[in-house]
């Protein structure tokens, strides 16, 4: 068993079987649908939440687990290891690192290590991975922490938004508002970095956008992780990756389906690319 355990949240969006394989503890966020509340991939798979999407006339809201539930479940975890690594998104565009970083104080018999990953979705999960593999072959909290510092500057979060309406109403892209009305039939092209997001490019055909999203990313440099991402949008992500990987021959390119959380703010038909760049394009 490794000494450091892993530990995220559901917005990271990593596929269920790789959490499961790399022993990462993923807790729960909440989703609303009106008066209706339930847990992120728990009470509600992601096929459930689409289709509930799309039967709505309101979009659903999402809320972080509680502090003590994060702090529940630290302390169920600092039975198996006194030293815990949480991984969590851009503090800036989320309440999950401030909800993480109380519970912590609330379990001092561990030593729990916050990571802001400065990113959301795969971009944040990656970051889990990473630690994870780190962790399975015996690595030390410190050099895992270390690990994670140095590869935060060089997470990227590529996508193709499809209906703006869902991030004009998240509130947290002021970019937004001016495009929404004038450009419905415009597809943006996006970039999260730092904590920020970027308005890269603005495309009037779908199929011209996930084109140009490719491009984006192999314009990037040489990739140590990409992963596509998709908000019920599976042949867009799978068309996506045919034209990466004539390009990214490291290995297959894994596809992950958002969450509720992100798909609330970027809303359906997103496709993303969650990248690493390589230590040498960095200057590292």
């Amino acid at each position: 068993m490794p000494q450091v355990i892993v530990v995220t949240d559901s917005t990271a969006d990593i596929p269920a079987p790789l959490a499961d394989e790399l022993g990462i503890v993923v807790v729960p966020c909440y989703v609303h649908f009106g008066r209706e509340t339930f847990l992120d991939g728990v009470t509600m798979n992601r096929e459930q939440f689409y289709a509930r999407l799309a039967l709505t006339g309101r979009p659903p809201t999402t809320s972080p687990p509680p502090v003590g539930e994060f702090a529940s479940v630290y302390r169920g975890l600092s039975a198996r290891s006194r030293q815990i690594v949480s991984i969590h998104p851009a503090s800036n565009l989320s309440s999950l690192y401030n909800a993480a970083w109380l519970a912590a104080k609330e379990v001092p018999d561990a030593e729990i290590a916050l990571i802001d990953s400065t990113q959301a979705s795969m971009g944040t999960g990656w970051l889990a991975v990473l630690a994870a593999r780190a962790a399975q072959i015996g690595q030390s909290l410190d050099a895992i922490v270390g690990m994670l510092r140095d590869t935060i500057p060089r997470l990227r979060l590529l996508a193709v938004i499809d209906d703006l309406r869902y991030m004009q109403r998240s509130g947290r892209v002021r970019w937004a508002d001016a495009l929404l009305g004038s450009l419905l039939s415009i597809k943006p092209l996006v970039m999260l970095r730092d904590g920020q997001v970027t308005l890269l490019d603005k495309v009037r055909s779908r199929s011209r956008a996930l084109e140009r999203l490719v491009a984006m990313a192999v314009a990037l440099g040489p990739l140590q992780e990409v992963a596509a991402l998709h908000a019920d949008a599976p042949q867009e992500a799978e068309k996506v990756v045919q034209i990466l990987d004539a390009s990214y021959s490291h290995t297959r390119v894994p596809v992950a389906e958002a969450g509720a959380v992100m798909t609330t703010h970027a809303g359906p038909g997103a496709v993303a690319l969650a990248c690493v760049l390589a230590k040498t394009v960095h200057g590292a």
